[in-house]
């Protein structure tokens, strides 16, 4: 699997340690939208896209952040320590320190990891220069793929949709 494209957003400088946005295509076929890419205290690294860890209210069964302290849904208070004993003591890396979120998708080898991480902070360093050029013009993360697609949907038309075959069933 190859990195075929590699789109950058730079981050505003006041916004710290955050760099860039970035969209990531392999293979021409498959986007990973959401990476970030931050300037650690060992130097860029890329955090993966990653959604917040959620539990649910014991008065509605509403799902919330663990981090809340009130239900979205219901309004009661909910326990400040639950985050404490649904993750135990933390990670093997990092003890005492309680896991918030969960990786959407990320490289399942250090490998992978280096080599994307690589072509990314070079994407990088080529747009920081674009940037200071006149007339820059940043590239759109979103909805570049539209046009990817056999025209409108059959919700649109008025017809029911019917799933296209992926390979993965049994018959």
């Amino acid at each position: 699997m190859q990195l075929t494209e590699i789109r950058i957003n730079l981050s505003d400088p006041r916004q710290g340690r955050l760099k860039a946005f970035c969209s990531l295509t392999f293979d021409q076929t498959f986007v990973v939208r959401d990476v970030k890419l931050i300037d650690g205290p060992g130097g860029l690294f890329l955090a993966m896209p990653s959604r917040k860890l959620t539990d649910r209210c014991p008065r509605c069964s509403e799902k919330n952040h663990l981090r809340a302290r009130f239900c979205n849904h219901c309004g009661s208070r909910l326990d400040e320590h639950r985050v404490e004993r649904q993750a135990g003591h933390g990670s093997q890396l990092h003890p005492g320190r309680f896991k918030l979120h969960a990786d959407i998708a990320h490289p399942i080898n250090m490998n992978c990891r280096n080599l994307i991480e690589r072509e990314v902070v070079e994407a990088y360093l080529e747009e920081v220069e674009k940037s200071k050029q006149p007339g820059y013009v940043p590239p759109n993360l979103d909805g570049e793929d539209f046009d990817f697609y056999d025209g409108p949907s059959a919700a649109l038309m008025g017809q029911s949709p019917s799933l296209r075959p992926t390979g993965t069933g049994t018959h």
